[in-house]
């Protein structure tokens, strides 16, 4: 039985900018980075912390312009996929980190693949929830206007893609492939804490930038997958499968590249901790224990 550990709220200064973030979990056990996705925060791991701090240590930054960081506006602050992954290595920097796991989920897949493109020997192993790395993994629907906006940035094409930010946007990410079973798990607070986030002042630039600059991890794909070829880190995939954003053959995909990738089809949406945080937690333990060794 592992003790209950507290959940700290903190913040730190990279490069000018407050960066918000949850820690908890002894300060010598291994360290498990979670990096969050759009339109959401570290709130998403409020969950999950709790359930494997007694064993690991764990840290989740909001990125820059997200949840309670600082939110510099898009004239101040190049939002980049590229510069949100070197202020998230700053990061690790001013506290310390020099060997961790990745959690990635969303957008923190790109930022967090970035980072070990760069500094491979830092990253022990890499679980992926929802985090795609693979054109397998692109919802066609779902992505039609967000590929528009990246083809050719213009007010029609921008329209479409606001509409994601939007509280019905947002709430259909977090109910899209949830069965009706498990439909009661999903707390309306998630959907609306991301919407009042979202229509701060000075966040269509920010998102509009950031979702424009999508097509750059594109590019970056093969990447990637070189970087699990050779690396041949650790890799768990833990995958709504009903996620109509990123499908479960991004997922799958995985394999493609590492072979020993252990691949779990979980049934709920993009959002998966919303509804099987307990469950994900003890896939991360089992694996986190054979990839990086026993907890503390």
């Amino acid at each position: 039985m592992f003790p209950v550990q507290q959940v700290h709220h903190r913040t730190t200064t990279v490069r000018g900018h407050e960066i918000f973030y949850r820690e908890a979990g002894p300060a010598d056990a291994p360290v498990l980075l979670l990096l969050h996705g759009f339109p959401t925060s570290s709130h998403m791991f409020r969950d999950l912390i709790p359930l494997l701090a007694g064993r690991y240590r764990l840290i989740a930054p909001d990125h820059l312009g997200f949840g309670r960081s600082a939110a510099p506006s898009a004239t101040e602050f190049d939002y980049s996929f590229a510069e949100l992954a070197t202020l998230t290595f700053e990061f690790t920097e001013a506290l310390g980190l020099d060997r961790f796991a990745l959690y990635i989920q969303d957008y923190g897949a790109p930022i967090g693949l970035r980072l070990a493109l760069a500094h491979p020997e830092r990253v022990t192993a890499i679980v992926t929830q929802n985090g795609n790395a693979y054109e397998e993994g692109l919802g066609a629907d779902a992505w039609a206007p967000v590929l528009a906006l990246i083809a050719d940035r213009t007010p029609e094409t921008e329209e479409p893609v606001r509409a994601i930010r939007s509280l019905d946007g947002i709430r259909w990410q977090y109910e899209t492939g949830v069965p009706a079973e498990f439909r009661d798990l999903l707390s309306p607070d998630a959907w609306h804490h991301d919407a009042a986030l979202m229509a701060r002042e000075g966040q269509d630039e920010i998102q509009l930038g950031l979702i424009a600059d999508y097509g750059s991890n594109f590019a970056l794909y093969p990447a990637f997958q070189d970087y699990f070829r050779t690396s041949r880190v650790p890799l768990l995939a833990v995958w709504g499968e009903g996620d109509e954003v990123f499908v479960p053959a991004g997922a799958k995909a995985f394999q493609q590249d590492l072979p020993d990738a252990e691949i779990h089809l979980l049934p709920t949406g993009h959002f998966a901790l919303e509804t099987h945080a307990p469950a994900i937690a003890e896939l991360i333990a089992d694996f986190l224990g054979r990839a990086v060794g026993p907890a503390v």
